[in-house]
């Protein structure tokens, strides 16, 4: 076995950690449980996006990420929520999104915002879809 010298701060985020593996697996864990742990939850990333990352966080604090796993952990979410199949996202350029966002409460339409007139649209859409199906079947039926 070696030894691994650790400040007293690593050391006591150590015991922190193995303090909530332990209440985790309901079982005693050591050291090197803990360091296994770790490493096997480590992800490397191009230093590039891990400052793109940390420059995001800094500058759109309004967003409440505090870390970098924050956001990756939110990232992460996101992904599998649009790759599971159950949503769609639709795109839609910033300034666009905003003029609309402005012009929906400056002409005080009954929109909560743009995601409510996008949704009302839609269902909008919808209704007319379904009557017009309706009508189509009426006028196969009748001829």
């Amino acid at each position: 076995m070696k030894t691994l010298r650790i400040s007293d701060h690593t050391h006591q985020k150590l015991t922190a950690l193995l303090g909530q593996l332990t209440a985790q697996q309901m079982k005693m864990q050591t050291y090197s449980d803990t360091i296994e742990n770790l490493l096997g939850q480590t992800i490397i990333l191009p230093p590039e996006l891990l400052a793109h990352i940390e420059d995001l966080i800094k500058k759109k604090k309004h967003l409440s990420y505090k870390t970098k796993e924050e956001f990756l952990q939110d990232a992460a979410r996101w992904r599998l929520k649009s790759l599971s199949g159950e949503y769609e996202y639709v795109k839609m350029r910033n300034d666009v999104y905003e003029k609309l966002e402005h012009a929906i409460k400056e002409m005080d339409l009954p929109f909560l915002d743009v995601n409510d007139f996008i949704n009302q649209q839609i269902k909008s859409a919808l209704e007319k879809y379904n009557e017009w199906k309706g009508q189509k079947e009426e006028n196969e039926k009748t001829s």
